[in-house]
């Protein structure tokens, strides 16, 4: 069995090793996802394989839809959580689901370096990276910002991940909403859109779609929903990003 993970969570602290479920591959997001590329079955295979994810921060509002959709695409997921009664309760009842405790960023990703991981996906924000974009007066910026310096913390956590070794992939959306998606997904290089929102469901779905496009290694993607915007698959928006 293949084995991937995905995390959702902004906590300081991170695990010293990685779950046994996911010793393989290791996705990371706001909301995020992997996949071996090993879970593809061959003809001769009998039996079809199944990859793992770990979701970190599983509950949360982006990574419970993270949990849904991987499910709905047949992965096996072990979710990460602070609150495992809370979990079972929230969370899709499924035989393929797992809870585990949760996990947070720099010290996660180095245990997946060590573990030997070779996939990471990150989901953090635009503006992470507002001050060399001229955006330090930007009312965004400086609110979140005021927030314990959360843009900040996050451009650390990203250049980490470069850093790492890893082949990443790391998903900047704008503004999160609940509401249902009211315009088609928009997808720019980073550092490029600096206002603008996006339905939870529709991050999710760029999220998990990493896990299964080649394309979408190496970048760093900004993602935010328009309603004149074209209608393209996710694989054609990621090949049209050029790698870091």
């Amino acid at each position: 069995m293949a084995s991937a993970v995905c995390g959702v969570t902004a906590r300081p602290h991170l695990p010293s090793a990685v779950p046994a479920a996911a010793r393989k591959l290791f996705f990371r997001c706001r909301a995020a996802s992997t996949m071996n590329e090993a879970s593809a079955s061959s003809p001769d295979t009998e039996e079809k394989k199944t990859t793992t994810v770990f979701v970190a921060g599983s509950t949360g509002r982006t990574g419970k839809r993270v949990v849904e959709k991987l499910l709905a695409k047949g992965f096996g997921v072990v979710a990460g959580t602070t609150d495992v009664s809370s979990a079972r309760g929230s969370l899709p009842q499924d035989p393929n689901l797992q809870l585990v405790d949760n996990f947070g960023t720099v010290n996660l990703v180095e245990a997946c370096r060590k573990a030997g991981v070779t996939r990471f996906v990150l989901i953090s924000s635009i503006l992470v990276n507002g001050a060399a974009m001229g955006q330090l007066l930007n009312p965004a910026y400086i609110v979140l910002n005021l927030l314990g310096l959360t843009l900040v913390t996050k451009l650390e956590a990203e250049n980490h991940i470069r850093k790492s070794g890893i082949n990443y992939t790391i998903v900047r959306p704008g503004g999160l909403t609940d509401q249902p998606p009211t315009g088609n997904i928009v997808m720019e290089p980073e550092d490029t859109l600096y206002s603008g929102s996006i339905s939870r469901s529709q991050v999710a779905e760029v999220a998990v779609e990493a896990l299964l496009c080649p394309e979408s290694s190496y970048k760093v993607v900004e993602i935010i929903a328009r309603a004149d915007g074209p209608n393209r698959p996710l694989k054609d928006m990621y090949a049209a990003i050029k790698q870091n």
